[in-house]
């Protein structure tokens, strides 16, 4: 594995570079500014930099805005009429709501894989069962002989 320092070189050639690239997401439309005036992204470590150029390069692609991004967090998770929720989601980072959003893909995914089965198992035993019982007539129950107290 490569150190964050290699890695940013091989991409951006220097560390000047992949803060200006990191800037150009700064807008209104990604950024929740987070950033001391004092320091700046400059004194922001490489891996981090580059952790949050790749967050941002994928939320841009797919979603434009974080407005999309939280909207569609919220489709998945189903509470998209929930307006305290949506507050709460507004405040939070793109790295975070990126994160989320992955998380309730995932387990949205991975419950519409899990309802296929259990439907298709649901209605193969009423088949089933349908074929036996006209097949085999039920035989009575030998009847138990109740013990008589002295």
């Amino acid at each position: 594995m490569k150190r964050p320092i290699h890695l940013m070189k091989e991409a951006f050639g220097d560390k000047k570079k992949l803060v200006e690239a990191v800037e150009k997401f700064t807008g209104e439309e990604l950024w929740v500014g987070r950033v001391s005036a004092k320091k700046g992204l400059a004194h922001v470590s490489n891996a981090k930099l580059l952790r949050l150029h790749a967050t941002f390069s994928a939320v841009k692609e797919k979603f434009g805005t974080r407005f999309k991004l939280i909207d569609s967090i919220l489709e998945l998770e189903k509470r998209g009429k929930d307006e305290g929720y949506r507050n709460r989601l507004l405040a939070y980072p793109v790295p975070r709501l990126w994160d989320m959003y992955q998380s309730a893909d995932k387990r949205a995914s991975r419950a519409n894989k899990d309802a296929e089965p259990k439907k298709a198992k649901a209605a193969a035993p009423a088949a089933k069962t349908a074929t036996k019982a006209a097949s085999k007539p039920k035989a009575a129950a030998p009847k138990k002989k109740l013990a008589s107290k002295a």
